[in-house]
């Protein structure tokens, strides 16, 4: 998902800043891993306004390596008045209706199960494995059978400003319980805390990397219909993936499989960021975890 606007970055587009010396952003980085993970069929979800600069930066470049190693390579567009009969987009909305929408602008793409995550976030390799393994698996019996990546909170924090985490809560079998929306949590000197709240830096928390089946998509159209007839203000709100798949656990509509990894993530929420991410990616270097030459070793 690449079509955020992130009002809070304030260098231009997130998404498309270089952090690394060849040029490459955060998005080579997850389609080199998806690849290498096993996954052949990738779509890219965008806004048309910023189609042409997604292209210079990446697109054109990331299409020639998809060719070369048999992916196929899809794009879809995230918009405003992308909604359900009867509803209308407000003049005064600019700001999109958030990732379960985003993901709706997939619709009639999916072909099987598929992997959602966020094109500005860098997730680790093991992520994808574990979802990768994990889809392998589908069973269109069992359609509401899902899987997540679980982050340890510790690594997913930024040392710039205050994030939003999915904080979870799973059962003795790693199966997910509910999933607390918990903005504002800023780092201390001993931890974590949001709103003045101290927080487990053990806890797993959502970084909206999700394994689901093809089935989701009319859960999700379902959702947002419902989202939207209860959103008052149409101007704001936003259909956001954690807390749909949230309440579809609580109400005992799907099973969510907690996959722990212990990667680091990181991302780039603030300008501050970009030099954060852009150390961390020369740390990865420096241990061999990519080559400079990135997709020469796929």
């Amino acid at each position: 998902m690449a079509a955020g606007i992130g009002s809070r970055f304030g260098l231009g587009i997130k998404q498309l800043q270089t952090i690394s010396p060849n040029g490459h952003i955060i998005i080579d980085y997850t389609i080199h891993d998806a690849i290498e993970a096993g996954f052949d069929r990738i779509i890219v979800i965008i806004r048309k306004d910023i189609k042409d600069d997604f292209m210079e930066v990446i697109g054109n470049r990331i299409e020639e390596v998809c060719a070369k190693h048999g992916v196929e390579l899809l794009y879809a567009y995230q918009e405003l008045q992308n909604l359900p009969e009867g509803y209308s987009c407000p003049e005064d909305r600019k700001k999109p209706w958030g990732t379960g929408h985003a993901v709706l602008a997939c619709d009639g793409m999916i072909q099987g199960p598929f992997a959602v995550l966020n094109a500005d976030d860098y997730y680790g390799k093991s992520a994808f494995r574990l979802i990768y393994d994990f889809l392998q698996d589908y069973d269109p019996q069992k359609p509401d059978a899902f899987a997540m990546a679980g982050f340890v909170l510790k690594n997913t924090l930024s040392d710039n400003g205050e994030v939003t985490r999915g904080i979870c809560q799973a059962d003795e079998n790693g199966y997910l319980t509910d999933v607390v929306e918990t903005r504002h949590i800023v780092k201390t000197e001993d931890g974590a805390e949001a709103e003045g709240v101290q927080l487990n830096m053990d806890s797993l928390a959502s970084m909206n990397f999700w394994g689901l089946t093809p089935e989701y998509m009319d859960m999700l159209k379902a959702g947002f219909v419902e989202f939207l007839k209860q959103n008052e203000d149409m101007t704001k709100g936003e259909f956001l993936i954690p807390e749909h798949i949230g309440e579809l656990v609580r109400n005992g509509k799907v099973s969510v499989r907690v996959l722990r990894t212990e990667d680091r993530w990181f991302g780039m929420t603030y300008k501050e960021d970009v030099e954060t991410v852009r150390e961390e990616f020369q740390k990865l270097f420096d241990q061999g975890v990519y080559t400079q030459d990135l997709f020469s070793d796929l």
